[in-house]
């Protein structure tokens, strides 16, 4: 028997204890907890039934874990090593990722394992598919609780930024300054954008925005529409491109007004909630503005957490300004969920390292 924090059902949460029931196949591991973070998904998955009802299910979908059983085809990683394990875990040798897209491995966003279809992070121990292909190893230098901030927030910041296909110089407008949004911000401002405009409505979150990650402006949406704040701010000429990390289901057309034509809108905002996207006809120039609209749930694997390992470890980027609270010790994975929900003053992320 295990022990977790999971979803009982919708709008249900608590601590269970069950039968581990993923069993440790040849290409796979087993891991304890060292360090997890929640998400805003997982409040979507419990409280607003994102994906549907679930029952029983330990949540969690970022962890940084010791190795505790290994499969006998496991070729890179033993017992002992400490491994990020990436909130996404694809089928390496499925079409879809033969395809370039290996996160919906399975079908549409099925690479998202832990927590959405498989039990997730939360529990004494956690199950890992394809280690090999799936895992990195814990670089020296990079601590726990810095490293769990890659599995999720990081690399889906940073993919945002690269789903638009930022270019040195140009302007770009960042939707929500959560932690998903401000390694957003990072992202644009490491592939070199000059102006980057932070929306949000915490100036809390601006300050670190521009303090730690490039951002040039601060627009405050509860002052008027942010689309048209940066209008006014470029002249009526827009940005370049804008990233979403927050907002509703009319924030796509909002982020249409104030692009310039030819430019791109990328969203990776977990839209849990209502039926329709809403962009009005102006805004997207008619339908002839050569306005592209993406929306991509980030990759995993092994070589890409290596890759933005690299960037924590050479100091190119620190995620410790998004890191507000640190808990310690296993129990207190209830209370930083109820922190992600709650939102006390100065949150951005909470983190819970783990000793055993």
């Amino acid at each position: 028997m295990i022990k977790g924090f999971a979803m009982l059902k919708i709008g249900s949460v608590g601590w269970i204890e069950k039968e581990a029931i993923t069993p440790c196949g040849p290409l796979d591991v087993i891991c304890r907890p060292l360090a997890v973070a929640p998400c805003t998904s997982d409040l979507h998955t419990c409280y607003e039934g994102g994906i549907g009802e679930r029952h029983n299910m330990f949540l969690g979908h970022e962890a940084v874990g010791e190795i505790i059983e290994v499969g006998e085809l496991v070729k890179d990683f033993k017992v002992g090593d400490k491994v990020i394990a990436p909130a996404i875990t694809p089928n390496w040798n499925s079409i879809e990722a033969q395809r370039g897209f290996a996160q919906h491995s399975g079908g549409a966003l099925s690479g998202w394992k832990f927590s959405n279809f498989k039990d997730g992070v939360f529990a004494q121990k956690f199950h890992v598919n394809e280690a090999d292909g799936n895992l990195a190893h814990l670089p020296e230098g990079v601590s726990p609780v810095e490293a769990v901030m890659l599995c999720d927030m990081v690399t889906t910041g940073i993919h945002c930024a690269e789903n638009a296909r930022i270019t040195p110089g140009e302007s770009v407008a960042v939707i929500g300054l959560g932690p998903v949004g401000l390694m957003a911000v990072a992202g644009a401002n490491l592939m070199g954008a000059a102006e980057i405009y932070a929306v949000d409505c915490v100036d809390f979150r601006a300050e670190i925005a521009k303090k730690h990650y490039g951002a040039t402006h601060y627009i405050d949406f509860t002052k008027g529409a942010f689309q048209d704040q940066i209008l006014e701010l470029t002249k009526g000429n827009g940005v370049d491109k804008v990233l979403i990390a927050g907002g509703g289901l009319g924030t796509i057309g909002d982020a249409c007004a104030c692009l310039k034509n030819g430019g791109i809108v990328s969203n990776v905002n977990y839209l849990g909630t209502g039926e329709n996207i809403t962009i009005p006809r102006i805004a997207w120039n008619v339908g002839m503005g050569h306005k592209t609209i993406k929306g991509g749930l980030t990759p995993g694997g092994r070589y890409r957490m290596e890759k933005l390992a690299k960037l924590l470890q050479t100091k190119k980027l620190d995620v410790n300004p998004i890191i507000t609270h640190r808990l310690e010790g296993f129990d207190k994975i209830e209370q930083a969920l109820a922190m992600m929900k709650d939102k006390p003053k100065n949150l951005i992320k909470p983190a819970v390292n783990i000793t055993w």
